[in-house]
């Protein structure tokens, strides 16, 4: 090492060296021994003693030994060579190269007469760098002579490696000397204190500490790898850029070379078992390999040797000890500067045998299957068994990437056409439903390798739905009708490839006419022809044509939810059926139906019904007026990746009405700038995307802008000849706005248009809506008596935010007509009701109006334990009778980040902090939770 480099935590080794050579000059010598593993600096220890033994006045001879094959006592001629060439004459090759013992005997005395020429002069300092590498013949020597200096000014210094290897060990050069005769000094790894000093001298006092400390964590407390990482570091700012974990990011690659030859010094053992560590602990964790086993199988290595290997090393500091017990490379930078030498093909191939280890060992399927995912394919069949396996079980745990890249790994292996077509088919359907399109090209192969019909009507079904999600309608009905056409020979997977060919349909204008009139006709002669599905989508088509009743569609689906239906098209029948139950307000049973068609559902498969029953499981957070449920279940779908511009869904869509429910306007306004308006613009999706954003303006006190919106919403619905308030009350909404602007007249006659088609459909909150808009609209006695009626139906339905709207107008034209006593009682109703439910612009709207009746402001209600939404009170049941978050999730069908969410809101709201309280908050709750909001409110 140059002179210059400062020598850390080394003044031990230097005065003992220092105190040998002062004996040595006193003509008493010895052999010192300086050993310590690969790195820790032997070397610029012995050149640092050698400059202090000069200094001293003692002549010094060095010599480094090789790993080259060397003819006998090479490495002492080297270093008497001098002395040897000047007082005797040099051996020729014949007598170097001779194995004859007699002139073995005769090289060696020349030596050591060469040696007390030297002693002649001046105390002689020897120093023999790397003396394990020496060949077998100077090793001898150095021992016999280590034997003989006692009584000579002459001071041998050795420098040895000692490391534990998972080879054997030879034998030490003090192995067969007696212990007076030798002195050993053993250097042990830099103190972090040290290493820091260290770093910091090199690169100046002013860097981050945190950036010192991973520094120091690369480093291991090897002298050598410190140096070497900051000559790669150098002339970077450690305050613009952390440590990389990539020697890739390293310039000139000064640490991965030290690394190499560190692993080189070790021997093969000991360097396949530190590659096979750097497999198995990579950054998503591993095995349980703590006790050495499945290191000792993957490199045929003597389990003891490997599970010494690894104390070793942990002490060393190359290796830290994780949460679980398992030995880890200190940093990510040194385990891949470990593997940057090693060949792809033998690292996939470790790869695969630790994979094959961990299978037999009974290691989890997720972490077989990692190994998998970097193994050189094919493996065997038994892997793509394994990665089919995590691939499920990180579908039904949300975790789409790791799903993808599972069955993108399984491609690889040999599988037959069968297997490899539901693979296609799974892979794509995935990746269509984190990027639309992404997966066609799968899906299209897997339509053509697809033997059994089954899996030929899932394919089909599989690609028709990413095309249409794509835009494409009309080529994913051609396909669609194409797959019809050559599954004619199998009824059943033929008529489910229709249904979802009906389904697709309603996302074309024209083609929605086209097929709801041929059901219509269908249906209306002789039902069986229609079948199942086509008189369920005739149903749900007159419902929102204003053709018929709540009762008369209900009656229907629940007839057909009756009759048998070939299990790839039930789904159809169950989505539409829990649609009419949540035009119907029958809340209850229409989760029950989504419920029942997501457990019929495979997520790793694209169906359109999927989607359509995520989309009514938000509508019915959205009715019940559970506008924290709503925006969990949003936060849940955009972290599965929803929330991409133009991809924001419906979910997204009844996002935007419940920010601006709960008064969170400029979230709101942000969310609907990122649902792009133009997207598919003949779909049904357009005219909801509309009707909410007309909800946000109007609540942005922009009635003209609201007004426009909802007229483009009726323009678009009617176009498709959806007139009933059931999809949309554009109508009211629109009323609302012309009250505003002043122009009541044009209110009056858009409200009595909706309540003409609210009675054709009759239920309660229909109605109660269009009586309460156009109670407000008229005013006076009449209009008061249209809003009490409104009241009184809304009671009796779960729509919780109509029934504040109605409240709160009641309350106004009571107060109008004089009865101010009466419209405070009302509208401290609305306002506690909104508040319970968090819809906080509602509850300000009652509030404003209680204050414009001379109400008083009144401190927050004592007691403090808010009331719970009703799917948060759900949740807290289930969570309190003793099921997991994965379990309720599974079982209501929601994200698992939904139910947390939930939880920690009824944490919050009960005032509690364990799962454990839950039993005991609850059972002192009425059945209707809490009564306040928690907040201030007007009386």
């Amino acid at each position: 090492m140059p002179a210059a480099q400062p020598l850390l935590e080394r003044e031990a080794g230097l005065a003992t060296v220092a105190a040998e050579a002062a004996r040595a000059c006193s003509g008493s010598g010895r052999l010192v021994l300086l050993k310590g593993a690969t790195g820790t600096g032997r070397s610029a220890l012995l050149e640092a003693a050698a400059r202090q033994a000069a200094a001293q006045g003692m002549q010094v001879l060095r010599v480094r030994c090789s790993t080259e094959p060397l003819a006998p006592l090479t490495a002492v001629c080297q270093l008497l060579s001098d002395r040897m060439e000047l007082a005797y004459p040099v051996l020729d090759a014949a007598d170097a190269g001779s194995t004859d013992p007699a002139a073995h005997r005769e090289r060696s005395a020349r030596l050591w007469r060469a040696l007390l020429t030297w002693t002649e002069e001046a105390p002689l300092f020897m120093a023999i760098d790397d003396v394990h590498l020496a060949d077998s013949t100077s090793r001898g020597w150095l021992v016999e002579a280590a034997r003989l200096v006692e009584r000579l000014p002459v001071l041998l210094v050795a420098t040895e490696r000692s490391q534990y290897d998972v080879g054997p060990p030879a034998p030490g050069l003090d192995h067969a000397l007696a212990p007076g005769l030798v002195r050993t000094h053993t250097l042990a790894p830099l103190r972090a204190s040290a290493s820091a000093r260290l770093v910091r001298s090199a690169v100046g006092s002013a860097v981050p500490d945190a950036w010192v400390d991973d520094v120091v964590r690369a480093g291991a407390g090897s002298p050598l790898f410190l140096r070497a990482l900051l000559d790669d570091l150098h002339g970077q700012d450690p305050r613009a850029t952390g440590l990389p974990d990539s020697c890739a990011a390293l310039y000139a690659g000064a640490f991965p070379a030290a690394v190499s030859w560190w692993l080189e010094c070790a021997g093969p053992g000991s360097a396949d078992v530190a590659r096979a560590l750097a497999v198995v602990n990579g950054p998503d964790g591993g095995h349980a390999y703590k006790d050495g086993g499945l290191l000792a199988a993957m490199t045929d290595s003597d389990p003891s040797r490997v599970r010494g290997w690894l104390t070793a090393m942990t002490h060393l500091g190359l290796l830290r000890t994780d949460a679980e017990g398992r030995p880890r490379y200190a940093h990510p930078l040194l385990r891949d500067a470990v593997l940057s030498g090693w060949p792809g093909d033998l690292r996939g191939a470790s790869h695969g045998r630790a994979a094959e280890v961990m299978l037999r060992d009974g290691a989890s399927t997720e972490a077989v299957a990692g190994q998998l995912l970097s193994a050189s394919a094919p493996v065997g069949a038994w892997a793509a068994d394994v990665l089919l396996d995590a691939a499920s079980r990180a579908v039904g745990d949300g975790r789409t990437a790791d799903a993808v890249a599972f069955l993108r790994r399984a491609l690889g292996e040999a599988l037959p056409p069968a297997r490899r077509a539901t693979v296609l088919t799974q892979l794509g359907s995935l990746e269509c439903a984190a990027f639309p399109g992404a997966g066609i090209p799968r899906l299209t192969e897997a339509t053509r390798v697809s033997d059994a019909p089954l899996d030929r009507a899932r394919s089909a079904i599989a690609l028709g739905t990413a095309l249409a999600g794509r835009g494409e309608v009309r080529a994913a009905l051609t396909a669609l009708a194409a797959a019809e056409e050559n599954l004619a020979a199998e009824p059943g997977p033929a008529a489910a490839v229709r249904s979802v060919s009906m389904v697709l349909s309603d996302q074309d204008q024209t083609l929605r006419r086209e097929m709801y009139g041929r059901l219509r006709a269908e249906a209306g002669g002789a039902s069986e022809s229609a079948g199942p599905v086509g008189r369920a989508l005739a149903t749900q088509y007159e419902s929102t044509a204003g053709l018929i009743s709540a009762r008369t569609a209900l009656a229907r689906v629940q007839d057909l939810l009756r009759e048998p239906v070939d299990p790839l098209a039930e789904c159809v029948v169950v989505a539409a059926a829990a649609v009419v139950a949540l035009w119907a307000d029958e809340l209850d049973e229409a989760e029950r139906l989504v419920r029942r068609g997501l457990a019929e559902q495979r997520a790793s498969l694209l169906h359109p019904v999927h989607s359509t029953l995520l989309h009514i499981q938000a509508e019915i957070f959205a009715a019940r007026g559970d506008y924290p449920g709503l925006l969990a279940e949003w936060d849940a779908r955009r972290a599965g990746g929803a929330g991409a511009p133009g991809r924001t869904g419906h979910t997204g869509v009844l996002a935007v009405v419940a920010l601006t429910e709960t008064g969170r306007l400029e979230e709101a306004v942000e969310l609907a700038g990122r649902c792009d308006p133009t997207d598919a613009s003949d779909s049904s999706g357009r005219p909801v995307l509309l009707f909410a954003r007309g909800r946000l303006r109007a609540a942005c006190e922009d009635p003209a802008g609201a007004l426009e919106d909802f007229l483009e919403c009726g323009r678009r619905q009617s176009a498709r000849d959806v007139v009933s308030p059931i999809v949309t009350p554009w109508r009211t909404a629109a009323a609302e706005c012309l009250l505003a602007l002043g122009r009541t007249d044009e209110a009056v006659a858009l409200a009595r248009e909706e309540l003409d088609f609210a009675e054709v459909w009759d239920t309660p909150r229909r109605l109660g809506r269009c009586l309460r808009v156009l109670g407000t609209a008229t005013g006076g006695r009449y209009g008061l008596e249209l809003t009490d009626r409104a009241v009184r139906l809304l009671r009796d339905t779960p729509a919780e935010t109509d029934l504040i709207h109605a409240l709160t107008a009641q309350g106004r034209l009571l107060a109008s007509g004089g009865e101010r006593a009466r419209a405070r009682d009302v509208l401290r109703e609305a306002s506690d009701r909104a508040g319970r439910i968090g819809a906080f612009r509602l509850r300000a709207l009652a509030e404003d109006a209680l204050r414009e009746c001379g109400a008083r402001r009144r401190a927050t209600p004592p007691g403090g334990q808010a009331a719970l939404t009703g799917s948060e009170r759900r949740i807290a049941e289930l969570a309190a009778a003793g099921r997991t978050n994965a379990e309720i999730g599974e079982l209501l069908h929601l994200a698992r980040r939904t139910v947390e969410t939930h939880l920690t809101n009824a944490y919050r709201k009960l005032g509690i902090r364990r799962r454990t309280e839950l039993h005991r908050t609850l059972d002192r709750l009425p059945a209707e939770s809490g009564t306040g909001a928690g907040v201030a409110a007007v009386r």
